[in-house]
């Protein structure tokens, strides 16, 4: 009897066996629509074109804030008229871009400039877990400035935004190529 017990539990162990397989890694898969650009509806001592999608949101000064709600996200607009303050405006600038150089991995800046249109401004890219992602300026160096920063209403992790800092870095770009100064 007990060879009988013994041959069950050897067949039980034996035909039971399944090979486990991990499972496979997921990539996330987000799908933005185009991009349709219209002007900005409010009047401002400078015009550009912003994504039909966002919200503009009033602020004193002729400040904005240019929201993403599906994104949670926001893009802050200040502007400061230029009053021989030009350096200044820069150095501040760059001192809250350079803010976030204890959470930031790398700090990467692109230079713009339109001779035509008298638009000039620089671009930072700053990657990790900094608590803006996208930062830039633009002026025509005599009159306007304008300092942007783009802002998630979450915890910053770098890897699970970044698909939207890339797609809100193309409306980014547009603002830049599309903004004139209004006299």
């Amino acid at each position: 009897m007990a060879k009988f017990y013994l041959f069950i539990i050897i067949i039980l162990c034996l035909s039971c066996k399944e090979d486990t397989l991990p499972k496979p890694k997921a990539f996330l898969n987000l799908e933005y629509e185009e991009t349709v650009y219209h002007g900005l509806p409010l009047k401002r001592p400078y015009f550009f074109e912003t994504s039909k999608t966002v919200k503009i949101k009033n602020a004193p000064k002729n400040w904005l804030k240019i929201e993403y709600p599906a994104l949670k996200a926001s893009i802050d607009i200040t502007y400061r008229k230029i009053d021989g303050n030009l350096r200044e405006l820069l150095i501040e600038s760059e001192k809250l871009v350079f803010k976030h150089t204890i959470k930031a991995e790398q700090i990467s800046s692109n230079d713009y400039s339109n001779n035509q249109k008298r638009v000039f401004g620089t671009l930072y890219e700053i990657t990790g877990n900094a608590a803006s992602q996208i930062q830039f300026h633009i002026t025509d160096s005599t009159d306007h400035f304008i300092k942007g920063a783009l802002y998630f209403k979450t915890k910053p992790n770098y890897d699970s935004i970044l698909p939207a800092v890339n797609f809100i870095k193309k409306d980014i770009l547009h603002l830049m190529e599309t903004i004139r100064w209004e006299k």
